[in-house]
Parts: structure tokens; C-alpha cells; sequence
């Protein structure tokens, strides 16, 4: 299976670690793995302009970093995405890489998909894995997985083993 990870973290932290082991733990089961940095990529937020349905053929209006991971979206059977959480949310980073994933409407192979989510505090995840859910309903893709690490849990060995088993699972 091709499995694609969009990291939305802007600078290596605990979210580079839950993604890295994901990716570890993929790749020991046999599985294809890329990872995209998206935190580190200029992508800007979707416009609403509605050229990709109209003009666009499914391409954006916009040219920017989203071209270098589209062909991840549409490729992958199994989409990741992993963020820290910034003030009860998913980094902006990663909101702008899905929504603009909107030109394509579902990415047309993926049939999984999983939430990996750092944060310095507990119980601050709702509205991160609510939006995931409705992503997935949305897509018709299942919501296979989501694990939240918090403070000493995000590079704590039983955590990192914890995302290695599940992406080892798929």
C-alpha cells in the first residue's frame, strides 16, 4: 500500500516523532511510505474561487507547494495527517493542505486514513478529531485511527511503539 503523511509541525517536535514512527512502523510491515513536510511548505488556504470546478480540470488557481504533495493525495491508500496543536487546533499549515485538497474533491485511492496529534496539555484534541471524522465522512474514507500524545507521552517509548503497532496494522 502507498501510504502518504503530511507532518504539519513548522519545526521538528514531538509531531516529526509520532510521524517518523508511523513511518517506521509502515515501512517494517512492507508498506510504501512518503512523508511531506507541509509545516515547512508555502501552501496557501483554499480561496473558494471555485476554478478548480469550473476552469481548473481539478487543478488549483493557486501554484504553490500544494503541486509538489497533490500527487501524494490522489496516489496514496492510506493519508496521514499529524500536527501539534496550536491553541486547541491543528496547525494552519495542515488546514491549508486539506482544504485545498477541495480541487480534487476525494482523493480517488485512499480508503484509510489516521490523525496523529501532539500537544503540551491534556484534553485539548476535540476539535482536531472532530474535524477529522467529518474529513473522512465527507471523503468516504474510514477514520482507521487517531492517537494524541501529550507533555512526556509525545517521545515516551510506549507511545512511539503505540504509532509503530498501528501504522504495522494497516
Amino acid at each position: 500500500m502507498k501510504v502518504a503523511i503530511f507532518n504539519g509541525s513548522p519545526r521538528k517536535e514531538n509531531t516529526f516523532a509520532l510521524a517518523e514512527a508511523f513511518c517506521e512502523g509502515a515501512e517494517q510491515a512492507g508498506h510504501e511510505v512518503e512523508m511531506y513536510h507541509v509545516g515547512q511548505m508555502k501552501i496557501a488556504g483554499c480561496l473558494g474561487c471555485d476554478y478548480c470546478h469550473t476552469k481548473g480540470e481539478g487543478s488549483c488557481v493557486q501554484k504553490d507547494d500544494l503541486e509538489k504533495i497533490m500527487p501524494a493525495y490522489k496516489e496514496a491508500d492510506v493519508i496521514v495527517f499529524a500536527s501539534p496543536i496550536y491553541y486547541f487546533g491543528m496547525t494552519a499549515q495542515i488546514e491549508a493542505a486539506i482544504q485545498r485538497v477541495y480541487c480534487i474533491g476525494k482523493p480517488a485511492k485512499a480508503k484509510k486514513a489516521f490523525l496523529l496529534l501532539s500537544s503540551a496539555s491534556p484534553g485539548v484534541y476535540d476539535a482536531s478529531i472532530a474535524q477529522f471524522k467529518a474529513y473522512a465522512g465527507y471523503t468516504g474514507i474510514e477514520a482507521a485511527g487517531v492517537i494524541t500524545a501529550h507533555g512526556n507521552e509525545n517521545r515516551s517509548e510506549a507511545k512511539l511503539k503505540e504509532v509503530r503497532e498501528l501504522a504495522g496494522n494497516l
